[in-house]
Formats: structure tokens, C-alpha cells, sequence
């Protein structure tokens, strides 16, 4: 299973960012051997449509969860008619939250956990 993760850093010991579409890195991870590719997120600082190209990438990318602090309605969206499975409220580090998902303790998300332009930077 492959897992795409906002992160604050380039590295399993990195924070989890709380933003999906606004992070500053997605790590992309396979749950079963802990192999990863760090992405720089080129949308961080977007003036819109951010979520959407997170999404996009997460697409591209062949994720089948995306794990987040949170995700915006647009995001959500373009995830769910990507077919990934959405995660939000992951707080801690990147390899803390994994042994989280490794050992079932999240639920899936139904709907956005945030409202339209979450994280902006104003």
C-alpha cells in the first residue's frame, strides 16, 4: 500500500503538516518496506488550487491513502474521485504516524475536516 503524507520535512522523522494541499513536502511511502520518495510540494505557496494540485500529485503518484492534519473540500473532492482513501487529524512525526496506520488506529474521512483556502498564507 502506497501512502502519500504531508510533511513539514524531507524525512521520516519529520512533523506531520497539518495542511494537505499547502505543505512543504509529500512523502510518498510503501507501508510494507518503509522505501520513500520526498516531493517538495510546488503548490506551498500557490495563490489557489492548491488542494487540487496536491491531490493531483498524490493521483499521479499512485497513492492509495493520504494521511494529513487536514484537507479542504476541493482536495477532498479530487481525492475521492481519484479513488484514494483520505486520513485526516494525523498529528506526531511521518514514522510515528505510520505505526498509527500500520496497527489500524484511524479512521477514514467522509467529508473535509476544514473549509475552502485552510492554511493560506495572508
Amino acid at each position: 500500500m502506497k501512502l502519500c503524507i504531508s510533511s513539514t520535512g524531507n524525512d521520516l522523522d519529520a512533523s506531520v503538516d497539518p495542511r494537505f494541499g499547502r505543505c512543504q513536502f509529500f512523502l510518498f511511502i510503501d507501508a510494507e518496506t518503509m522505501a520513500f520518495e520526498a516531493v517538495g510540494n510546488p503548490a506551498f505557496m500557490a495563490g489557489g488550487g492548491a488542494g487540487i494540485q496536491a491531490a493531483q500529485m498524490a493521483a499521479n503518484k499512485g497513492a492509495d491513502v493520504v494521511i494529513t492534519g487536514n484537507v479542504g473540500p476541493n482536495a477532498f473532492e479530487a481525492l475521492h474521485a481519484a479513488g484514494i482513501k483520505i486520513i485526516t487529524g494525523a498529528q506526531g512525526t511521518v514514522r510515528g504516524v505510520i505505526d498509527s496506520f500500520k496497527k489500524r488506529e484511524f479512521d477514514y474521512a467522509g467529508a473535509p475536516s476544514v473549509e475552502t483556502h485552510y492554511g493560506v498564507r495572508r
